[in-house]
């Protein structure tokens, strides 16, 4: 559904995007975490052709994202929230349903109904008027009216109290589930991508650090922890797969991305007392490969 290359992106001689892969399969949901600052709404902006990349392909529906026409394809066909949730204030909530389905001939005034008796939006309050999660709300059910083939949400609950935010993924996961949709949500809010998401990529500095499955994410990270007699030793590991390895009084740690196996083998050489094998969550995940680009 999107794929991008080598995507490159320069604001006079700044990169916000360097050397971007990645590969969104159709009907996932796919998570693009990052720091603030990481490049991820640069990418939706070159995706989306509102920015045009300085080197690298990007392709959307199969299409380049930098060719004009094929830009207005993708756009008719994407619902895309923005982080800013830009609305016309001076309307009401009816108006904007109104005026947003005439643009889209495969407008569902059914699901348009249900989202607004869902979300309680009060057709005839003005939309400047509305508190900034209701009008999250509201955004979310003009994207998911249009009938679109692909969802951009670019920090879709930032700023929004807890209980909004779960009622906002809730609707989302609900969605997808009844129809034939691919999400793609760029955030740095991990418990709710880990919650959400079935692929992810780790986004930092411009750059997909970390992509995959979610599942297979979990697989491959493991921290395994040994305990000795004495004070641990210098961590020497020979493996490819050692994220970081820290030596803390008679405990050393290793994280590692290739599963457990190829450090065990090194570890038991080592001869500690004990040796635990624990999962690692996403949240950790991203914390590590953060810290390791550091």
């Amino acid at each position: 559904m999107i794929e991008t290359s080598g995507l490159k992106k320069d604001y006079g001689g700044v990169e916000a995007v360097r050397g971007l892969d990645l590969r969104v399969p159709a009907g996932s949901i796919y998570g693009l975490l990052g720091r603030n600052g990481a490049g991820k709404t640069t990418t939706i902006k070159v995706l989306l052709g509102m920015a045009h990349p300085t080197s690298g392909v990007a392709r959307v529906f199969g299409l380049a994202a930098n060719e004009p026409r094929a830009s207005v394809e993708i756009r008719r066909r994407t619902g895309f929230v923005s982080e800013d949730k830009d609305l016309y204030d001076a309307m009401t909530v009816e108006q904007i349903v109104r005026f947003t389905s005439a643009f889209f001939p495969r407008w569902r005034g059914d699901l348009a109904a249900r989202y607004q008796r869902m979300f309680e939006l009060p057709g005839d309050r003005k939309v400047g008027a509305l508190s900034r999660g209701t009008r999250a709300k509201l955004a979310l059910l003009l994207a998911l009216c249009r009938g679109a083939e692909l969802l951009v949400l670019d920090e879709p609950t930032s700023g929004l109290d807890p209980a909004v935010s779960e009622e906002v993924l809730q609707a989302l996961v609900s969605h997808v589930a009844g129809e034939a949709l691919t999400v793609f949500l760029s955030s740095h809010r991990i418990a709710e991508v880990d919650q959400i998401a079935d692929h992810v990529a780790i986004v930092d500095r411009g750059r997909a650090v970390v992509a995959g499955t979610l599942d297979d994410l979990r697989d491959r990270y493991r921290r395994i922890q040994l305990v000795f007699d004495g004070d641990a030793p210098e961590p020497s590991f020979r493996a490819g797969c050692v994220v970081r390895a820290q030596r803390r009084g008679r405990v050393l740690t290793i994280i590692s991305n290739g599963g457990a196996e190829p450090i065990l083998d090194e570890a038991r050489a080592l001869r500690p007392v004990s040796v635990d094998v624990l999962p690692v969550t996403l949240k950790e995940i991203f914390l590590e490969t953060v810290r390791t680009e550091d």
